[in-house]
């Protein structure tokens, strides 16, 4: 069992509370994923698990067992960095074999453990050069190799991604699903790119000030978002939201949820607006349609429009959300709901 558990956790650095009384558990053999913007308290939450941090209240547990006071190296956890923290003198055998090195594994069960794990990770051809002479891809499977041969039971991975060009992040993404589902084990992995988030966790746990906002799976958080934050964070574009001038409530819906035509249609939410930017991302284009009153993002999977022409946006019901004074979303089950619809279906402009 590998099961993390934070109770009543705070951390904090002088005066300055990073993260008050939070309460998480990550579950055993899932990837998990702590996704917000920077300084919200996710990277916190990784050294605290690694012990590279104590709490300033609380306590973290793994398996069950309270690791407050159990150093780094004997919790069974494993931390891949940002930067890599390759030893630039050594060659990739030496690197992946210097943990076991330390710690008096020998040479025949070393060689059998680098081997096995090199060709996991695709680095057999690579073992006897330095890391100068790797790509990024190449050196950041060399740091993950380091941390698989300590056999840890969770993987703590600090935005290993964030170094490597767009395309080589893409396949390295695969490439760690493909990893979690070998190795079963518990993967806890920060970062602030929300895409990286969304494809690869089992479970997102949304943060932002140091306070959980919502925790999920992917889908859930983006088709149900708890409050206006996660429905602004996750989804690219994000969400669109405007103001249903009506006790302090926002209206929102996804880019995707938005259909332009030349003529109106009968939607629940219409409004005439003028394109103003256009994008053509290949299978899909995204306009920004500027209405009197707002700006809206639309994704569309024809490229049908152009730069100043006038168009019409239709939103059905299914896709509009509320948020209320509080940013937190009005249920559909809510009674304020049908209310807020009726007024929005009043909005419609010309």
């Amino acid at each position: 069992m590998a099961a993390i558990e934070f109770v009543n956790v705070t951390q904090a650095f002088e005066k300055n509370v990073i993260i008050k009384d939070l309460n998480l558990k990550i579950e055993d053999g899932k990837f998990t994923v702590l996704v917000g913007p920077s300084g919200c308290g996710k990277t916190t939450l990784l050294r605290m698990i690694a012990g590279l941090d104590r709490q300033t209240a609380g306590s973290v547990l793994i398996g069950g067992e309270d690791v407050t006071d159990i150093a780094p190296g004997q919790r069974g956890v494993a931390m891949v960095f940002q930067n890599y923290a390759l030893y630039p003198t050594m060659t990739v055998r030496e690197n992946i074999e210097f943990g076991l090195k330390n710690n008096k594994v020998s040479k025949e069960e070393r060689n059998r453990l680098v081997e096995s794990i090199s060709e996991t990770v695709g680095l057999s051809p690579y073992l006897n050069r330095k890391p100068s002479a790797l790509s990024g891809g190449q050196r950041q499977r060399v740091a993950l190799a380091r941390a698989m041969v300590k056999k840890p039971s969770v993987f703590l991975m600090d935005e290993p991604l964030s170094n490597l060009d767009a395309k080589l992040r893409a396949q390295m993404r695969i490439e760690l699903i493909e990893l979690h589902k070998k190795l079963g084990t518990t993967f806890v992995y920060v970062t602030h790119d929300q895409v990286e988030a969304m494809s690869m966790a089992d479970t997102i746990v949304l943060m932002n000030q140091g306070r959980i906002q919502q925790e999920a799976a992917p889908e859930d958080i983006y088709r149900q978002p708890n409050n206006l934050f996660a429905a602004q964070f996750i989804g690219v574009p994000p969400m669109n939201v405007g103001d249903l001038g009506m006790d302090g409530v926002k209206f929102g819906f996804r880019p995707e949820g938005a259909v332009l035509t030349a003529e109106r249609t009968d939607s629940h939410f219409g409004v005439r607006g003028r394109i103003v930017t256009r994008e053509m991302l290949g299978s899909e284009t995204i306009y920004q349609v500027k209405t009197k009153q707002h700006a809206f993002m639309i994704k569309c999977t024809e490229d049908q429009f152009t730069v100043d022409q006038e168009v019409f946006l239709g939103v059905d019901a299914s896709k509009i959300f509320f948020f209320g004074q509080d940013e937190h979303r009005i249920a559909q089950d809510d009674v304020r709901h049908a209310a807020y619809m009726t007024a929005l279906r009043g909005q419609q402009h010309e």
